[in-house]
């Protein structure tokens, strides 16, 4: 919904697959606060870690910094849920905001990617044996998180909660205002579309706030449309099968989350509209920037207050998924443990680098959409958690419209190999999740060619 731009990618290293589950066994001790690991996936020239740690005395434990070493020839790579620091082969690891207190006879969790077929040796948690024991007399580790921005994180394998959605979805965005495409009662949604990301919440005067109300345009471009006809009408899409989620931001919207206490608000209003509205969960598009650190505090304490279930999707623009250095694709991966979808607006973009680096891909094409969305299937994400954006035919964006068929096209290619431009992705992402279109207010207007072209093709992937 932006002008078009281009950059050139920095791209990282390609996540390699999951395979196995190997585990190290570590030595008993004395209950209290300790620390176990695992191999949780291994493929020859690398493996998967994870350390839970767990408080077994009667006091919560605030704050944890973790100490180990790797062996010569075991390098250590991308990693999440903790913050780190090096010397040599000596790696500690401590908590991040969210996860630095830990109840009587709670657990944590943190894990990493490693090189090499070497194991952590020589353990300690806050000073003590892993295992549990007593402290030696060296004061232990600060518990306090460096300042430094930690590096981009790969967040585990194992996939969230679904909520119900089927495993290939179609999106579509309702507006909650008067615009040239046609005016829609949320219940008159065609069924084709699983998930519907009302557009949009909106800020208020106090920062990470977020307010929602039927707006009084489409109100009276309706003949009267009232909040309790709204939550009717989402009670509606519920009783279909289909799933509603608030979307947060749009070209205009200025929400900000740039410190703890605009994250506990965020998470306290979005919380009371959910359950005021029978909202299904929330959609981040902010596209006038967005703190990754804290906007991972809020989500993950709305996900605290609603539920495993919250559905978390986000609509970032395609420079936003560019590097997994860059704020949004940060966020992802921060949250890869519950995040539902990414559905990355493959437009208003120009031409852009792909994840092959050889060529800028020009919107508006199979090449452009497959190469875009490799970057972020080979740089962190799972498929399952990667969607594809696009317009919904004339007058819903300023360049990168294509026909559905092209969509397809696409899918087909990152799913199956097939229908593929030049541009042909490493391997191909059967789990890939489905599509996004700009909105269901254009497609109604374009005739529905979006919904009835691509929803259909979905049911056919693998």
């Amino acid at each position: 919904m932006k002008p078009a731009r281009s950059l050139v990618l920095s791209l990282v290293t390609a996540l390699a697959a999951t395979l196995g589950a190997a585990w190290v066994a570590l030595p008993a001790f004395a209950a209290g606060a300790t620390a176990s690991f695992v191999k949780t996936a291994e493929w020859g020239a690398g493996w998967e870690g994870k350390y839970t740690i767990t408080n077994g005395g009667g006091s919560t434990i605030n704050g944890w910094s973790l100490v180990f070493d790797l062996p010569s020839g075991t390098t250590l790579g991308s990693y999440w849920d903790a913050l780190l620091t090096s010397a040599g082969q000596r790696h500690t690891f401590t908590n991040r905001s969210w996860n630095g207190s830990i109840a009587p006879g709670a657990s944590v969790s943190f894990g990493f990617l490693a090189s090499g077929s070497g194991s952590p040796t020589g353990c300690q948690l806050n000073g003590a044996p892993c295992g549990g024991g007593t402290p030696p007399t060296t004061p232990p580790p600060t518990t306090a998180p460096p300042t430094t921005p930690p590096p981009t994180t790969a967040p585990p394998t194992t996939p969230p909660p679904t909520g119900g959605l089927p495993k290939h979805l179609l999106t579509g965005y309702w507006h909650n205002f008067d615009n040239p495409a046609v005016e829609l009662r949320l219940r008159d949604v065609p069924i084709q579309y699983d998930l519907v990301a009302v557009a949009f919440a909106e800020a208020t005067a106090t920062p990470g706030a977020l307010t929602f109300g039927v707006d009084p345009g489409l109100s009276a471009a309706l003949g009267g449309y009232t909040d309790a006809d709204f939550t009717a009408d989402v009670r509606t899409l519920r009783s279909r099968g289909q799933h509603v989620i608030l979307s947060v931001g749009g070209e205009a919207g200025r929400v900000t989350v740039n410190d703890a206490a605009s994250a506990t608000v965020f998470a306290d209003t979005a919380a009371a509209l959910i359950a005021r509205y029978g909202f299904d969960g929330i959609d981040i598009d902010l596209e006038n920037g967005l703190n990754p650190t804290y906007m991972a505090q809020a989500l993950r304490a709305l996900r605290a207050k609603v539920g495993a279930s919250l559905i978390i999707a986000m609509a970032p623009q395609t420079i936003d998924m560019q590097s997994p250095a860059g704020g949004y694709f940060k966020l992802a991966l921060d949250i890869k443990d519950i995040l539902t979808v990414v559905n990355t607006q493959f437009y208003n973009s120009g031409a852009m680098l792909g994840c092959d680096q050889n060529a800028a891909y020009s919107q508006g094409t199979v090449n452009f959409i497959v190469a875009l969305a490799c970057i972020q299937l080979e740089a962190g994400l799972r498929p399952d958690q990667v969607g594809l954006g696009l317009p919904a035919g004339p007058g819903a964006a300023g360049g990168g419209i294509v026909a559905p068929s092209v969509v397809n096209a696409a899918l087909d290619c990152l799913a199956r190999g097939t229908n593929c431009g030049s541009f042909r992705p490493p391997r191909t992402y059967p789990g890939i999740r489905g599509a996004m279109t700009w909105s269901v207010n254009w497609d109604v207007s374009n005739g529905n060619g979006f919904a009835r072209t691509v929803a259909p093709h979905l049911d056919t992937l693998p």
